[in-house]
């Protein structure tokens, strides 16, 4: 056996908030017409979340009462764009660190190792920047080895952790002895947007805090973990306008085309069939499907277009449905869920990204 995850470790901000808060709050913090404000309402309450959490939130959601938090004030005809790009970093770098450490603690702990023991380290993030970053923080906080080998995957979205599981695989398969920890930490609350055009409510709508951690070894740990056989990754044609990431002066900013379920819809399948078949599995035969919750549009797509049972995207939707989309970390919240309630077996991770990109694993 080649690599294996043998730990999975889980973190989020101490302060969550429902979504019908969020939608208030929203309403209350921008300018907008009546319009917009009724647009937005939807939107708010077809994403199929009932909680997110926030680094920035001082207080947990109580019924009754406003959000609690200071950092984006009410908008203005003099304020009407939010904190500057240097102050959401200035809060990353705050911020990021301690959700990372926990996150990567928890995983350690699962897995039985040392931090001492690890050998590489992954980072994952596409929601801020600083130097030097969470990594470091890491070494030196839980601690590690100053000599641990230090490898960042940066600002490729939603599917970043899986990019992040590639490289450790391919460490973990060129050195038996190999002890990989991954660590993905998005701060996504970050970017809220006082823009009310239609893409930049939608991501609103949907995005959230968290972190997610996996201990990666090799062949020498032995066969107690679950396998990661193979990474798979496509980019649809003509699709590099359906879904950006770019920096703004007032955050990062998302577009989410309503062209996504298509484009999901005229690639997927036959790319899945050809790459499972290289494993002599077929889509009925994957036990789970670990699908990153990049909206309920997405999770609907995928479903169709795969032909899965209702049930298989379960725990992507009560994932979303919980936590929001965390973007990098939620396909990790998937997939501990999945072990938990389905067990191990084949288990394909899917996640979408900029690109439009599509990212798997074959797990299990």
């Amino acid at each position: 056996m080649g690599a294996t995850i043998n730990g999975i470790g889980l973190a989020l901000p101490e302060h969550w908030v429902t979504q019908d808060d969020a939608t208030q709050h929203a309403l209350a913090t921008s300018l907008a017409s009546n319009g917009q404000r009724n647009f937005a309402a939807r939107v708010y309450s077809n994403a199929g979340i009932m909680s997110r959490h926030s680094v920035l939130l001082e207080a947990s959601s109580q019924a009754g009462e406003p959000v609690q938090q200071s950092y984006y004030s009410p908008a203005s005809e003099e304020y009407r764009n939010g904190p500057s790009t240097a102050e959401r970093m200035e809060s990353y770098r705050a911020y990021a660190s301690t959700l990372a450490h926990q996150a990567a603690s928890e995983a350690l702990a699962d897995a039985g190792v040392e931090p001492g023991q690890v050998t590489q380290l992954v980072t994952v993030s596409c929601s801020g920047f600083y130097a030097p970053g969470f990594d470091v923080s890491l070494i030196q906080g839980l601690p590690m080895d100053a000599q641990v080998g230090r490898t960042h995957v940066g600002f490729m979205g939603c599917h970043g952790a899986l990019n992040g599981l590639r490289v450790a695989r391919m460490m973990a398969d060129a050195d038996p002895s190999a002890c990989v920890l991954l660590v993905a930490v998005e701060l996504c609350s970050l970017h809220y947007q006082y823009d009310w055009t239609p893409q930049r409510i939608v991501s609103n709508s949907l995005f959230a805090d968290g972190a997610a951690a996996l201990v990666v070894r090799g062949a020498d740990a032995g066969e107690d973990g679950l396998a990661v056989r193979d990474n798979w990754s496509h980019v649809a044609p003509d699709s590099a306008d359906a879904m950006t990431w770019n920096i703004g002066d007032h955050g990062f900013e998302m577009t989410l085309s309503p062209e996504v379920p298509t484009l999901i819809d005229q690639t997927l399948p036959a790319c899945m069939e050809q790459w499972l078949g290289r494993h002599d599995l077929t889509v009925e035969t994957v036990r789970n499907w670990a699908v990153h919750p990049g909206g309920p549009k997405i999770l609907e797509a995928c479903e169709s277009t795969l032909k899965l049972p209702p049930s298989a995207l379960a725990a992507s939707r009560a994932t979303l449905s919980k936590y929001g989309n965390m973007s990098s970390p939620t396909v990790l919240f998937v997939l501990r869920e999945l072990l938990r309630s389905n067990g191990p077996g084949p288990t394909v991770m899917l996640g979408f990204g900029p690109g439009l990109a599509i990212e798997a694993a074959l797990v299990g």
